[in-house]
């Protein structure tokens, strides 16, 4: 059995739900929300911090400081609490009640940000109050997920390791795209191997991560207003675009099933699952999909029938993959959640 000592020192990285039986096709799920900030965050946040104190940035005196839209806030509460580092999480109005109060009962710190910048929406406005903290003291440390190297590092030696050990013949591995340090890990690992495996990137409808048009969106969990600093296509085979009324419909249906996972693991779900059925129709290919987090945080928005109603209207009167108008979203994955024009996130993976 694992004996830790801190939280951060466990993650179960070999669970899998098998979901033909529940749609017919041949397809793995990762579950990455067993640990104790309940998301694959937990990697990226423990290799950025490790990172920044081995290069002398990040010391006791330090005071941590992130934008986040809920996933990476939590994870970097939960080894703040585990290391005694102070911690801010700079998130806005639209960030759920439940991850607020997981952040502060580790004992990090919540800013809400209740007004949108005029250009850049709420995560411009983020980011001007974690620059103005910045500039008031050298104690502030932003580790700048969107743009840290040691973010995807963190998946290329952990998350696509592990998946190429209980899938040595593995074809198709799909992956959201949030801030891509998990594509970007994992792509980055398997285009290394001797043995092709087509990587298919997944991501919400009115992201411009891959070049599409901005909307609005409101599930959090994927999709982007501007391009990841992280991203490099070359990597990545293919990219299907999911409109958000099929990620509910898909969170939906796995929960029917007694799963109850995040509405990234919806959106990666239904992608996957619509690329098999163009690509690979009735063919036992071995494939792989990641499921970052779990549902208990979405209760009052994807499993809340009323939130559905307003935001989407009927969804059993509706088609699968109709368009349902503009979506505004932040993000589990960590995605900017106002359709606009986004502020520059590639400058610099540390500010001290």
């Amino acid at each position: 059995m694992p004996v830790i000592s801190a939280p951060q020192e466990f993650n179960t990285e070999d669970l899998y739900v098998n979901l033909r039986e529940m749609y017919g096709f041949p397809l793995h799920l990762k579950c990455e929300g067993f640990n104790f900030a309940g998301s694959i965050k937990l990697k990226a946040a423990a290799s950025m911090i490790e990172a920044a104190e081995r290069s002398g940035e990040l010391t006791q005196d330090s005071i941590l400081v992130e934008s986040s839209s809920g996933n990476l806030g939590v994870a970097l509460s939960v080894i703040a609490a585990a290391k005694g580092y102070r911690f801010i999480c700079v998130v806005d109005s639209r960030t759920n009640l439940a991850t607020r109060k997981v952040i502060e009962s580790l004992g990090s710190e919540v800013h809400t940000v209740s007004e949108p910048a005029a250009e850049g929406g709420f995560l411009a406005a983020r980011l001007a109050y974690v620059q103005g903290l910045l500039a008031t003291s050298p104690r502030y440390v932003w580790l700048n997920q969107h743009a840290n190297p040691d973010n995807w590092r963190a998946h290329y030696r952990t998350t696509a390791p592990q998946i190429e050990k209980q899938f040595p013949a593995l074809e198709l591995l799909f992956i959201g795209a949030g801030t891509t340090g998990t594509l970007m890990g994992c792509a980055r690992y398997f285009k290394e191997q001797p043995r092709p495996v087509t990587i298919v990137a997944v991501d919400s409808d009115g992201s411009v991560t891959f070049g599409g048009p901005a909307g609005r969106r409101m599930i959090p969990g994927l999709g982007t207003g501007v391009r990841p600093a992280l991203l490099d296509t070359s990597y990545v085979d293919d990219v299907v675009h999911v409109p958000e009324t099929d990620t509910v419909r898909a969170c939906h249906t796995l929960a029917r099933g007694g799963f109850l996972f995040g509405g990234s693991t919806g959106t990666v779900v239904s992608g996957a699952l619509r690329w098999l059925a163009e690509h690979r129709p009735g063919e036992d290919v071995t494939a792989v999909a990641i499921a970052p987090d779990l549902g208990e945080r979405y209760l009052d928005t994807v499993y809340q029938s009323s939130w559905v109603r307003d935001i989407y209207g009927d969804l059993e009167g509706q088609g699968q993959g109709e368009d349902d108008g503009e979506r505004d979203g932040d993000g589990g994955g960590e995605s900017d959640a106002d359709g606009q024009e986004m502020t520059d996130l590639s400058s610099g993976a540390l500010q001290s």
